[in-house]
């Protein structure tokens, strides 16, 4: 009888039927969403504390093995390139990439060399001659 019921209401309520209105309805909700709210800041506030913990054991595996973070280490990178620009007005020489420029001779007569070392003696001496 009351499965009968039951299903009565739904099927009103699938044709379009009207809803009973929950008087509490509004209050219900709110306290819902004050619910949600509550645990979506204790998990914030969860995840905070195991990532300072994660912080802690990261900064003594730094101070173990002289490791620097990866900020300070892009910091003094940048600082120093800034003191190397000083009074400069060329740019630095680090920004020339590597085989353009003046010393192309040095990098062929190393390859030569290079080379070289894997002939045999009597090849070495034709060639140095």
């Amino acid at each position: 009888s009351v499965f009968l019921f039951r299903a009565t209401k739904d099927m009103g309520k699938m044709l379009g039927g009207e809803e009973e209105k929950d008087p509490d309805a509004a209050k219900k909700e709110e306290e819902r969403q004050e619910a949600l709210r509550q645990q979506e800041e204790e998990r914030k506030a969860k995840h905070a504390r195991m990532e300072a913990e994660r912080e802690k054991v990261r900064q003594t595996i730094r101070d173990k093995y002289g490791l620097k973070k990866k900020e300070e280490k892009e910091a003094e990178e940048k600082a120093a390139m800034e003191q190397a620009c000083e009074g400069s007005l060329t740019r630095p020489k680090k920004a020339i990439p590597r085989g353009c420029g003046d010393d192309e001779e040095e990098d062929e007569e190393s390859i030569l060399d290079t080379v070289l070392k894997f002939l045999p003696g009597p090849l070495q001496d034709m060639f140095k001659k």
